[in-house]
């Protein structure tokens, strides 16, 4: 994919995510993009060594791999910056 079509891509899957999540980011558009393009990368390299079948274009598959690892970076990132109230 080019660079606009990741970014595009990016901004999909890091608002869907953002939708699924409990406790929803307050990083507006461009931290979605980011949310979107690094859960992508995530779940893409976890799903070719998983399951064989990464991030590959626009389409259903890619998309839910790429929001499962959306929402696994965003675990993560959680999990090690816990702010205690």
């Amino acid at each position: 994919m080019g660079f606009i079509a990741w970014i595009v891509f990016g901004l999909i899957v890091g608002i869907i995510a953002n939708i699924i999540d409990p406790r929803p980011e307050q990083g507006g558009v461009l931290g979605a993009i980011v949310l979107g393009i690094v859960g992508s990368i995530v779940g893409g390299w976890l799903g070719s060594l998983l399951f064989g079948y990464g991030v590959s274009g626009f389409n259903l598959p890619s998309f839910l791999v790429a929001i499962g690892g959306s929402l696994l970076v965003l675990f993560v990132v959680r999990a090690f910056t816990r702010r205690a109230y």
